[in-house]
């Protein structure tokens, strides 16, 4: 039996937060209200919805810092809810990677519809998916890592890490880019640091951390989380590390 999709609505109007939970599980859905965004980003860590509703103008925490904060741990489906002709933040928020937004008020109905359509989007994009390499298998929206079908336990790090590696499979992350999106832009020359995280990821996922496969060394440049699609396109990229565990 399928399990209907779980939204966190997030906003400091309790009124609208009592709205949305009544129209949306009468739609059909399962529903989550914070009233504030650090409240929202607990409940997201613990619960991991599907979509996220998210007020830009919260007192506490602004939508924009709760939509970076949620963005960081999972790549999860965000519509905004916005003042009515606050043009500036629409296009900002879209800007930022927001999926879609409404302005208020809004109807009920209209919710409902923007909501089923961007799980939809978000669906045939593959926001939920699987990546495998090997005998790893991520689970980007579970956070997840199983190696040989056996739990990889992971720590917070490591766990951001792999997910911005395996969230962009075959492709070339910038030294400076892993490092910004992890541990902040006052990190970004801090080589050795990201170094030291690799090689622990790699000593829980490879065969072999001294000559890996799974997460590939480009000197000088960056890491590639590899599939095989990438391991065609560079086949020296494993065989080049800039040091065992580097």
């Amino acid at each position: 039996m399928s399990v209907e999709p779980l939204v966190l609505a997030i906003d400091d109007e309790a009124a609208l937060l009592r709205l949305i939970k009544l129209e949306l599980t009468g739609q059909g859905f399962r529903v989550l209200t914070a009233g504030t965004g650090a409240e929202g980003v607990k409940l997201e860590e613990e619960h991991r919805p599907d979509i996220v509703l998210l007020d830009l103008s919260m007192p506490d925490m602004d939508g924009f810092e709760t939509m970076r904060q949620l963005r960081d741990r999972a790549n999860i489906p965000i519509i905004l809810l916005t003042a009515k002709g606050s043009d500036a933040d629409k296009v900002r928020g879209l800007e930022l990677g927001a999926d879609d937004y409404l302005a208020k008020p809004f109807s009920p109905s209209e919710m409902t519809a923007r909501v089923r359509a961007v799980i939809r989007r978000s669906a045939a994009c593959g926001v939920d998916r699987i990546v495998q390499s090997g005998a790893v298998t991520v689970d980007l929206h579970r956070r997840t890592v199983t190696r040989d079908g056996n739990v990889v336990e992971l720590t917070r790090t490591e766990w951001l890490l792999l997910q911005h590696l395996a969230a962009n499979p075959g492709r070339l992350m910038l030294n400076t880019e892993l490092l910004t999106k992890v541990w902040g832009p006052e990190y970004r020359g801090d080589l050795q640091y990201l170094r030291v995280w690799v090689s622990r990821l790699r000593r829980k996922l490879e065969d072999d951390p001294s000559h890996p496969q799974l997460i590939l060394t480009f000197q000088g440049i960056g890491y590639m989380f590899a599939v095989p699609e990438a391991d065609a396109a560079a086949p020296d990229a494993a065989e080049t590390p800039a040091a065992p565990g580097s």
